[in-house]
Parts: C-alpha cells; structure tokens; sequence
C-alpha cells in the first residue's frame, strides 16, 4: 500500500493554472500596435505636410515687371561669302598657263588657265572654208536667178509692141496670130506733120547760132515763109560754092499739109541767110520691129493710122518662164541657208575658243588651287578617278552674308534694314550684328507650313571678319529686331499657359507664408491676361496685371514624381 501512495503523488502536483501568465502577452501586444498606429500617424502627418510644400517648390515666382522689350524673329543659318566662283570647262586639254597661287587675289576678267585650243583652231580653219564656199554658192545662185528675172522683166517689155514715133502708119508686114522672129518689121511710121529743112550757112554766121533759136523758112516755088526753130548744127564745117566754108543747119517747121520730101525751100535766122535751098524731109520715117520672138497675139495697126510715141499697138503671147524662176527662187534660199549655217558653225567655234581661256568673273581670293601648268584635265573623267572637278575655287570676301528661312507668321514683320544680331556655334561669347537686305518672297511649303529666305548682310568688311574667325560655311543663330517697345509691362513667357483664354497662376488666400514663399500649390488660381507683343522670353501683358504682381511658373527641373519619390 506505501508503495502505491508514494507513486500517486507525482499525480497530484502536475496540472498547474497558467491563465494570468497568458494575460500579460495579449496587453503587450495591444500596446505595441498602439505604437506603430500612432508612429504611421505622425509619418504620414509630416510627409503630407512635406509633400506639400515639395509640390510647391515645383514652382517658381516672377514680378510683373516694366521694362524695354525687344521683339525679334529668330532661325538659323550658314555664313557665306559675298560671291564666288569654282573655275570650271567642259573641254579637254593641257592646260598651258595657270598663273596664280592659292591666296592671291584675282581681279575681275584675270585669266586664270588656259588650255591647249590647236584643235579648235583648225576647226575654225576650217569652218572658215565651208562659210567663203557658202558665200560663193550664194552669189552663184543670186546670178541665175537675177538673170531669169531679168528675162522676164526684159521680154515682159519686149512682149509689149509700142509705136517708137509719131506719125502716120504707111505700111504694116504682119498680122496677129503670125510667129516672129525678134528683129521682124511689123510697120512703118512716117510723121508728115513736121518736116525738116537742112540748108547751109556760112560759117561765120552759123558759129553763133544755137539749138531751139527761132527761124524763118521760105518754101521755093510758092513764096510761103513759114516759121520754126532750129533742131540740129553740124558740128564741123564744109566747103560750100565757091569755095567758102559753110555749116549745115537744119530747122524744123510744121506742115501746112502741102509740103513733101520732094518740096524745096531756103532759111534766114535773124539777118543772115542759107547760102543755098535745100530739100524738105518728113519729121520722122521709123520702121517698127519686133523685140520678142513668139506668136503676136494682138495687133491694132492699120495703114493710114496715127499713132503717137510709146502708144501701145500690139502684144505678144506670154512664154512659160515662172517655172524656171521658182527653181531659181527655191536655190537661191538653200544657198542662203546653207550660208547661215556655215556662219553658225563658225560663229560657235570661234566662241568655243573664247572656252579655251578661263578667266575670273569676280574679284576675289583664291581658295582652292588644283591644277597647274603642264596637268591634263579632262572634265569626263575628273570625278570618276576622284581628281577633283574644279580647276579652283576663289571667294569674293569683301562682305559676308547669310540666309534664315522665316515662318509665313513672322516674314510680314522683317523689312528690309532691319537690325539683325547673331551669335556663331564655333565662336562662344561673340555677337555680331547685320542688317536685313532682302526678304524672298519666293517661298518654300513643306508639311502645310510656308516660310520665306531672308538675306542678312554681316556689317563689317568680310575680310577682317574671317580674320578674326568668322569664316563662310559656319553655322550661326540670328535675331531680327523687328520691333523695340518702350516700358512695356512683362512676365516671362513660360509663365503664360494656354486654355481656352490666355492665363497665368498666382497667389491665393493661404498659398504663401508670412515670408512671401509659397507653402501651398493648391491655393494657386487662374488669372486671364491679354497679351501684346513678345520675344522668345519676355511677353507683354496688356491687361489682366499690374507691376509687381507675383506669377508662378511651373519649374520644367521639378515634377510631382520626383516629389513623390523623395516622399
């Protein structure tokens, strides 16, 4: 029995109470998350009250201030020089003279080069040749076609049968429709009307005698005196009866209708008289002849018809000669143009020759030098072996210019003599002035938008420019002052912000301390502005501000996420 009670008793001492113990774990548990609560409180109260105030340094203050604005049109460009010049032939050669170096200054119509022109030479010879065989084509066919033309004119006449004397026709030998033979007798004229009387006077006497001098004609056998003038005096003298020297005059009187070449009568002229009678004569007796060989298509003559000088009596019929002057005509213009062109050819060689010698069309210093006296350059081949094209290259410098491409909302601003200031990339701290010297209104669209070159000319002689560093080819960024506002009231540009209207941000109740910094972006408010004029970093505010007004520009190095990310 003592040795069961002895082993119960380990029983009785083995279920202990542990609650109380238990207790004390879940307060301490209580207590420590009241901690973490009221430490995640105050974090989150100061990093909101620090989040706040990074916010509002993303922002940052500008006074409305008054103050000059400048307001210019801005872009880009290249320098360059005031003219130049890459010495360039499209003919090949040796090249003969080259009589500067790379540096010189060329005057303008200095040669440069000149190229071996034998070639050309004999080809002028030679067109020399074709133009003086032209010529002699020319003339040749010039001849023909004159004398056909001639022919024609002679036998348009010749065709023609005139009366060649006045007078009456006393015999006619053909008729129309007969073929003659020029040189044919077609009628005989005999003028009745007047006649002539030759008598001789002594020679004394007739020295003073004239041509148209009045005299007085007696008609023997009839006593008659009629009245005339003297026509003709031999200009030599004869031995008349009795020996004496005498000289024929002959007088001329109208017919009273009686007299005939058988009529007898003697003269007096002033005092002096005939110193014997002499035989009547018919005023004229003319044979009418043919000057045309061909068939007389008309005639009008009849025997015992009167006819005057130079009356038309009769034609021939016309021969076919158009035919031969056309040809002659169609000739004559081959030749000419065949003249023409050899005076072309010649004409184009002989200014190929002028090619031959290369001199500078401007005044100005040479750049680049790449052939010389004794070099072959062929143009066809140059850029194909990697020779370089241009004989040389030379720069007129006494000036500088530039172009900058303006947008079609700004060139209606640029005028010519505009003030321009530009800075260049590769010269750090210089500023260079210009002046607009012409606005292209020849434009260039691209993607909707238009905009227009403007020529700026650098002040200064170009020369001492490129001295101090300035050179052609170098980039530069240019302003053109298009306009200078005094005392205009501005802020800077980026404090404007676009909606609906124009606005900018300032200062609301609460949004700044005691200090004037603000402590609070969320009490920033709108305020509409009207605007005026700008430049890329002022703009002027016409309405909407006053000076000294504080606006807020929004700080392009700061953002809300940068905030959040230091939060």
């Amino acid at each position: 029995m003592a040795e069961q009670s002895t082993l119960q008793a380990p029983a009785k001492e083995a279920p202990k109470f542990k609650a109380p113990k238990k207790k004390k774990k879940w307060v301490k548990r209580l207590v420590i998350l009241a901690v973490i609560a009221a430490l995640i409180i105050f974090a989150l109260s100061r990093c909101m009250s620090g989040g706040v105030q990074s916010v509002s340094g993303s922002y940052l203050p500008a006074a409305a201030a008054v103050q000059d604005l400048t307001v210019a049109v801005t872009g880009p460009g290249t320098i360059k020089s005031n003219d130049s010049y890459k010495a360039t032939t499209l003919i090949k050669g040796e090249i003969l003279t080259a009589p500067f170096e790379e540096g010189d200054t060329v005057e303008k119509d200095d040669v440069l080069f000149t190229i071996d022109a034998s070639d050309v030479e004999n080809a002028i010879k030679q067109a020399r040749t074709g133009v003086e065989q032209a010529q002699l084509s020319v003339q040749s066919a010039q001849l023909n076609y004159d004398s056909l033309i001639r022919t024609q004119n002679d036998n348009t006449k010749d065709r023609q049968v005139k009366a060649n004397a006045s007078g009456v026709i006393t015999k006619v030998y053909v008729d129309p429709g007969d073929t003659l033979a020029a040189g044919t007798p077609i009628a005989d004229i005999l003028d009745r009307d007047n006649m002539k009387l030759e008598v001789p006077f002594h020679s004394v006497n007739a020295a003073s005698f004239y041509v148209g001098q009045s005299a007085s004609v007696t008609v023997s056998g009839t006593a008659e005196v009629l009245y005339g003038t003297i026509t003709e005096i031999s200009a030599t003298d004869s031995v008349g009866p009795g020996g004496t020297l005498v000289r024929n005059v002959t007088i001329t009187v109208s017919n009273p209708g009686a007299l005939s070449d058988t009529s007898m009568g003697s003269a007096a002229v002033g005092e002096f008289t005939s110193s014997a009678s002499g035989t009547f004569q018919y005023g004229e007796r003319k044979q009418l002849i043919a000057k045309y060989s061909g068939e007389l298509e008309t005639l009008t003559l009849h025997e015992g018809d009167r006819v005057t000088k130079d009356q038309l009596v009769g034609e021939f019929k016309e021969s076919k000669m158009q035919d031969q002057i056309d040809a002659a005509a169609i000739q004559l213009s081959n030749a000419r143009l065949s003249l023409r062109n050899a005076q072309d050819n010649l004409e184009r060689t002989q200014d190929s020759l002028e090619d031959y010698t290369i001199t500078s069309p401007i005044t100005g210093t040479v750049i680049e030098k790449n052939y010389k006296q004794g070099d072959n350059y062929d143009p066809s081949t140059a850029s194909s072996t990697g020779a370089n094209a241009f004989l040389a290259v030379i720069y007129d410098m006494s000036r500088l210019t530039f172009d900058i491409n303006v947008a079609e909302m700004d060139v209606v601003r640029v005028q010519v003599g505009q003030k321009v200031t530009f800075t260049a990339d590769a010269l750090d701290g210089r500023e260079f002035t210009g002046v607009v010297e012409k606005v292209n209104i020849n434009g260039t669209t691209q993607n909707g938008n238009t905009s227009y070159p403007v020529t700026v000319a650098v002040d200064g002689n170009g020369q001492d420019l490129a001295a101090e560093g300035l050179l052609p080819g170098m980039s530069v960024s240019a302003s053109i002052i298009v306009e200078e506002v005094n005392s205009a009231l501005c802020v800077p540009v980026d404090a404007i912000q676009r909606g609906q209207t124009p606005f900018v941000l300032v200062a609301g109740a609460g949004a700044m301390d005691e200090n004037g910094n603000l402590i609070d972006f969320t009490k920033l408010e709108q305020r509409t502005v009207e605007l005026g004029r700008n430049s890329d970093e002022l703009i002027e505010v016409t309405g909407g501000l006053e000076e000294g007004d504080t606006v807020f520009i929004p700080n392009a190095s700061s953002s809300f996420m940068n905030t959040m990310m230091g939060m």
